[in-house]
C-alpha cells in the first residue's frame, strides 16, 4: 500500500510450506517472521531483502528496515504479556517491574537475539499506545485493500 507495490497474496498454512515453495522458486518473495528464515539466510538459501520491523535486527544488522526506503513502514509482531483488566493497579506495576528488569539479563537479551526477538521495554501504559496505534494502522490497510471477513 505505502510503497504502491502489486502483489498477488498466496495464503500458505505456516512458513513451512511458504518457505518451501520460495526455495523451490514457486513464489518470488515472502514475508516471513525472521525466526523460520534466518537459518536459510545464514545458509544462503534465501536473500533476506529488508526487515519489517521499525528499525534493524540484530540478528541481520547489514539487512536494512524497509523503513529506511518506505519511510513509515513497519509491521511486526510482538508477544506481551497481560493480565485481566481487574487485576488490581499495584500487581500491575509489580508484574511490569520484574518483566522489564528479567529484560535486562544479559543471558535472556543474547538468546532472544539468537531467535530474532527484540526486547521493547515499557509501562502498561506505553503497551496500550502501542495496541491503539496497531489497531489504527491495521484497520487503515483492511480498509485500504477492502478485506472483508469470511
Amino acid at each position: 500500500m505505502m510503497a504502491g507495490v502489486d502483489m498477488v497474496h498466496v495464503p500458505y498454512r505456516g512458513d513451512g510450506p511458504a518457505l518451501t515453495d520460495l526455495i523451490g522458486g514457486q513464489v518470488q518473495v515472502y514475508f516471513s517472521g525472521l525466526a523460520p528464515s534466518l537459518d536459510h539466510f545464514k545458509t544462503g538459501k534465501l536473500r533476506p531483502l529488508g526487515v519489517t520491523a521499525a528499525k534493524r535486527s540484530d540478528a541481520l544488522p547489514d539487512v536494512p528496515a524497509i523503513g529506511e526506503f518506505v519511510l513509515g513502514y513497519e509491521a511486526s509482531t510482538s508477544f506481551s504479556v497481560g493480565a485481566t483488566k481487574n487485576t488490581p493497579i499495584e500487581i500491575v506495576g509489580k508484574l511490569n517491574t520484574e518483566i522489564n528488569t528479567a529484560l535486562t539479563n544479559s543471558r535472556l537479551q543474547v538468546k532472544l537475539t539468537e531467535l530474532a526477538g527484540m526486547l521493547l521495554p515499557g509501562s502498561p501504559s506505553d503497551f496500550g499506545r502501542l495496541i491503539a496505534e496497531e489497531t489504527e494502522k491495521w484497520a487503515q490497510v483492511v480498509k485500504f485493500a477492502s478485506l472483508k471477513p469470511e
